[in-house]
Parts: C-alpha cells; structure tokens; sequence
C-alpha cells in the first residue's frame, strides 16, 4: 500500500474552523492539491453515454510534473521560505513533523499537474506547483519525460506558464470561453491525483463567479472529483477545450468531497499570453479606490440602479488626470458596462496600458464621459508607500451623537492622534452605538466622516444640516464619505 505524507492544509478566507470544511490549495512540496470545476457549455446536452471519446481526444496533452528542490534546514530545522509566508507553517510541518531541527540540506519533492497549449511546449499549471523549485520534470501521457524551464508566473491567480524543448510537435488543447459555461454542464478533469497517476473525472458545473481571496477571482465550481495531485491540471467541456484551471478544493479532510475550484479561461488565458510575450503580467491602472454600488446606497444618491463602480478616492494618477472624482458612479469602461466594483476591477486590468480609454460615469444625476489613459497596475503597486501604522482611538469630552454615532470636528491633536497630516478636516468617530445603522454598516471609532450628501462636512452642523436635506427630500438614508487609516469608502445611513 502507498503511504503518503501527512499534509497541514493552508485555510483561507476564513472558511475553514476545526468542525467547518477547509478550503485547500495545494502546496509547493509534498502532493500538489487541486479543485476541477466543471466547464460550461454554449449548448445544452443530455448526459452522455460514455466519456471515453473525449478522454482518449485528450489524454496526449494533459502531463504530469514533479518538481524538487533543495531545502536548507536551520538550527530549529525550518525550511527556506519567506518569513511571514502563508506556506511557512505548512512546510515546518511537512519537513520536520518531530520538531527535531537539522542543519543538513534535504531535497523536496512535490507533485502536480498541467497541460500542453502549443505544439512548441509551452504547458499551463499553478504556480503553488512550481514554486521554490530548483529542477521542474514533465511527464507526458505516454510516458515520455522532459525538463522544463520557467517562462513566468502570476501570484494574484496562481497561473505559471513552463516550456519544454521537444525534436517533434507535441499534442495540445487550446482555451474555451468560460463565459458561456452555465450551471449543470458537464466537464471532465483530468491530473495526477494522489500520484496515482494520469486519472480523469468528470462532473458538472455547480456554480459560477465564485470568489476566495484574490483581486481576479473567477472560479468556476464543479463537483467532479479533485484531489491533491490534481493541481494545475486542466478542466475540460465537452468539446474538449479547457475551461479552467484546477486550483482549489472546499474539504475538512483534504480529499474530495465534490467542492472544487478552478480558474475560469477566460482568465487564466489572458495572464497566459502575457506571460508567454513578456514573462510577467502587465495589467491595466485606473488610479482609483472603488466599491460597490449597494441598494442603499443607490438611494441615497438617487440612483435608479443599484450597479456601477462607485469611485472613494482619486489619488493621483490616470483617472485623476481625466478630472474623476469621488463620488462618480462609474457605468460603462472601454465600451463594456460595468456592473460591480469586480467587474471593473478585472476589465481595467485586460484594459490597453498607455492608450486613451472613454470611461463614462453618473456625477450629480447627469452622464459624462472621460478619457483615460491607463497606466500599468505593476509599476502603481511598486510606487505605493508603506501605510502607516494604527493610531489608538482618540478620546475627548467635547462630542454630539448623530445617527448613533459620537462625533467631534477635527482640531489638531485630533489630526494627530489620527495619524492624519495637519489641516485634515471632518468629524472624527468617537463612539459608535452598537444598536445603530452605523454600527452594523461597519462605523467604527478612529473613522472620519468628511462627506455628508456628497458635500463637506467641517462642523457637527454640517452633518445635521446634510440629514435634514435628505429628510426634507424624502430620502430613506444619507450618503456618507468616511475614511479610515487614509482609505475611503461610502456608507449609507437610514435617518428614518
């Protein structure tokens, strides 16, 4: 009987508690763990007899990969990774279970799976498979073995992209439209469960656009069996084209239990061709902070739909230069309408780096239309300054409550306290009632309330003229622009 290692399974979006299931992803060392999740199709199909044709179509172009690499122990025996990793615990535990420590250098191995997506040898897998790894081997369907180089990888979808050199063209599957996938499709994965070996399994499309921790999330859900091993495999629809890119699996074990995830194409193939042409990924910069439009929030600004963007903050860059501003409600970007915070998020991203772009949006009731020129989200993230640590909660004698909230005007040791520079304005948070709106909206002491109906606020009776605008407008609630730590976000209040 094969013994495998004991794995520790890395938990993420607090999902997982000790009598909850655990959302999994499989790791660099030891059996790579993956989900499939079932491809949508454009056409609706009964069940189908067999799903050996589509196997056997492709098997040639689904491999293996085993990585290994050279783990140099400490005095306490830990592994070489970063401190603070989410992987840290996970390798302490895999390579030194007893807690016995060591200072000889020991060779990992890890293993998981991938696909073929041209004839020359570029293969498509996650990166939590590759990562750390010194020498990276391919195993073909029938049998043939290659090393592999790394061409490039995404930390924000887990996505590498390996090549191997090959005397004769190798069989490959090309990408579908994940958008066309719906739920109740079938879909088939295939990989290297367990290091059982080249396995297929097949189920259908359970649910789609779910989200884990990730700024491009796009998983599809599927319950065909996914199991460790089977990352970085692909997920297949019934025409043979990969739909997704096994990565994860919902489990309180760390087998399948018939929740698993995989990255939608239409995701992964855009990072792919970035990868393949610059070995890194170049994403579009809108130079904005944005959340949803909710419900409430919609009423509040008078907004017939509750959908869009809407824009907190304009710090400097590519959109401040277009004269956004805080409160633009952004509607349609590139031509593409745009219906949550996400969904700008991702299609800025896809978006052309260094050319003008027309970005409309809803300021003041009345549509406008912006030129943008983007700017690269690598080159953004890599300027941003470090944030600056928390303050304590500033306390002082002199507040009014409003809408259930303790508030006092900015002064300067008031801005001090807050870590705010000198001359910042509004009215700080004191105290917040627990049975208020303001509490189960997310108010907390230590916030600045700066904007009240989307007008300044400096004294406590801006904010009370500002609620009695809305009531006198029959409004249900008011919009309020409240920072924290410097970050902004709108929430909207009831003043009924």
């Amino acid at each position: 009987m094969l013994h495998l290692p004991n794995t520790r399974a890395l938990t993420l979006s607090g999902i997982a508690t000790p009598r909850r299931p655990r959302l999994l992803l499989a790791l660099g060392l030891g059996l790579s763990m993956a989900l499939s999740m079932p491809a949508l199709q454009a056409e609706a199909r009964g069940a189908p007899e067999s799903f050996a044709d589509l196997a056997e179509q492709i098997s040639p172009s689904v491999v293996m990969i085993t990585t290994s690499s050279v783990v140099a122990s400490d005095t306490q025996g830990g592994p070489m990774v970063p401190p603070g990793s989410p992987f840290e615990d996970f390798f302490k535990d895999f390579m030194d279970p007893n807690g016995q420590g060591g200072n000889e250098p020991q060779r990992s191995e890890a293993l998981g799976s991938g696909f073929v997506i041209s004839a020359d040898g570029y293969i498509v897998t996650n990166n939590h498979v590759i990562e750390g790894a010194d020498d990276i081997q391919i195993e073909f369907f029938g049998g043939k073995r290659l090393k592999a180089k790394l061409v490039g990888t995404d930390l924000k979808t887990d996505i590498a992209v390996l090549k191997v050199e090959s005397p004769e063209p190798l069989p490959f599957v090309a990408f579908g439209d994940s958008d066309k996938m719906r739920v109740g499709d079938w879909v088939m994965a295939m990989g290297n469960p367990l290091g059982q070996g080249f396995s297929v399994s097949a189920g259908i499309v359970s649910a789609r656009g779910r989200e884990l921790s990730g700024t491009y999330d796009d998983f599809i859900q599927t319950d065909a069996a996914i199991n460790k091993g089977n990352s970085g495999g692909p997920l297949f629809n019934m025409d043979g084209q990969v739909v997704g890119v096994n990565t994860a699996i919902l489990s309180p074990t760390g087998g399948s239990i018939g929740i698993g995830f995989s990255m939608s194409s239409k995701v992964v193939s855009h990072v792919v061709d970035q990868l393949k042409q610059y070995g890194e990924t170049r994403r579009g910069w809108l130079g904005v902070r944005i959340q949803d439009v909710t419900p409430d929030v919609a009423e509040a600004m008078g907004l017939t739909d509750a959908k869009g963007a809407l824009v907190t903050d304009v710090p400097d860059g590519p959109a401040k230069e277009s004269g956004m501003q805080a409160g633009d409600v952004i509607t349609t970007f590139n031509g593409q309408e745009i219906s949550d915070a996400k969904d700008l998020t991702r299609t800025v991203a896809d978006a052309p780096i260094g050319e003008d772009v027309p970005v409309i949006v809803l300021r003041a009731g009345s549509t406008q239309t912006l030129q943008v020129k983007l700017g690269r989200r690598e080159t953004a993230e890599a300027d941003q300054p470090v944030p600056a640590a928390q303050k304590d909660t500033p306390t002082t004698p002199q507040t009014a409550e409003v809408l259930g909230m303790k508030l006092v005007p900015m002064d300067e040791q008031v801005a001090k306290d807050l870590n705010l520079p000198v001359g910042a304005t509004g009215l700080a948070v004191t105290g917040v009632d627990p049975a208020s709106d303001a509490s189960s909206k997310g108010v907390m002491p230590g916030d600045v309330i700066v904007e009240a109906g989307q007008q300044p606020v400096v004294k406590l009776s801006d904010l009370q003229d500002r609620v009695t605008e809305a009531k006198d407008a029959g409004r249900k609630s008011i919009l309020l622009l409240v920072r924290r730590e410097g970050d902004p976000r709108f929430v909207a209040l009831s003043i009924e």
